[in-house]
């Protein structure tokens, strides 16, 4: 079988929303890696959250059942620490605002960690706090507007969770940018340097990226010029793919990562829409019409498939015809 995977080198994935949801791995994930490790594809695990070491994460990956290893995983801290190392010098002084886990990790990057003004911060670095004390927000407030220059881990307004959406890092870097005025340089998807750093740890020629955020994911995998697959077990949804700008089109969709051991779908272009599979979609000047309706959720999203590119690529209205299917639930 031609699975979506061989034509790749490496698998790299997010992890909220793709691997698990809070402290669940997805159904089948766990089975699904093994047998994608099998085809000889080394597995990078790429999380903008920046609350949990690498050491901790691969613990929490392995406690579901995935085998990982340290080495497998790289968060935005260590892609900022990259980028404050290119900035600031050795031992400069900066104020964390987050957890632990960022302090360590930029002592670890050769900086000094400091929590007081007194020490003088030349650099503040924001990341994703699960219980964000207030004193330390105001802390990183006064350092930035003393001329501090302000770096933060990831834009994530949200993120998923077994209990639902809730606020991200992004949340958080808006409440000082609304005292402040302005928004922080950032590491993490989608800008490239996560990204690029982790195609450099893995030493990755070809890596396919699995998301399940347009606004993160897989605009981040268009910056960095990399493959894609959506899944819709997390954040986003068949409606945001409507709307998903170019740089925000996946190269691929499937349910869930299974899709990489599955082959991959195939587009073709016909005179008045596309073929995926059985499902035709056709605009017909205003009309948008679909040939055959599968009803098993391959040939659902073989349909979607090529329902997203008439509306990518001919302007269709597309919205109203999958809401008569009851596909965009």
């Amino acid at each position: 079988m031609n699975a979506l995977v061989h034509a790749h080198d490496a698998a790299l994935f997010d992890l909220d929303g793709v691997i698990y949801l809070g402290p669940h791995a997805i159904d089948g994930v766990p089975r699904m890696l093994s047998a994608i490790r099998d085809e000889g594809v080394r597995l990078g695990y790429v999380t903008n959250n920046a609350a949990r070491t690498p050491g901790a994460v691969a613990a929490h990956l392995r406690e579901l059942g995935i085998d990982a290893s340290t080495d497998d995983v790289v968060n935005s801290t260590q892609a900022t620490v990259r980028m404050l190392q290119e900035r600031l010098p050795a031992g400069a002084h900066v104020l964390a605002v987050g957890t632990d886990a960022l302090v360590e990790q930029l002592a670890e990057g050769g900086f000094t960690p400091v929590d007081t003004l007194e020490a003088e911060p030349v650099a503040v670095v924001q990341g994703y706090h699960p219980q964000l004390p207030w004193v330390l927000l105001e802390l990183g407030i006064i350092a930035i507007e003393r001329g501090a220059q302000w770096f933060a881990t990831n834009p994530d307004q949200t993120r998923p969770t077994e209990r639902g959406i809730l606020p991200g890092c992004g949340a958080q870097i808006d409440l000082i940018t609304s005292c402040v005025g302005f928004r922080p340089e950032m590491a993490g998807k989608p800008f490239r340097p996560l990204l690029d750093e982790t195609v450099r740890r893995l030493d990755a020629r070809h890596p396919i990226f699995v998301g399940d955020r347009i606004d993160t994911d897989i605009v981040g995998a268009g910056n960095a010029e990399m493959d894609s697959l959506f899944v819709f077990t997390g954040a986003h949804g068949k409606r945001d793919l409507l709307v998903a700008p170019p740089v925000g089109r996946p190269t691929h969709i499937g349910h869930d990562i299974g899709a990489l051991l599955a082959p991959p779908r195939v587009l073709q272009p016909i005179g008045d829409g596309y073929r995926c599979g059985a499902a035709e979609v056709t605009v017909i000047g205003a009309e948008t019409r679909a040939s055959t309706v599968p009803t098993d959720r391959e040939g659902q999203l073989d349909l979607l498939w090529a329902a997203l590119h008439a509306a990518w690529h001919r302007d269709a209205d597309i919205e109203a015809l999958l809401d008569d299917l009851d596909l965009l639930r």
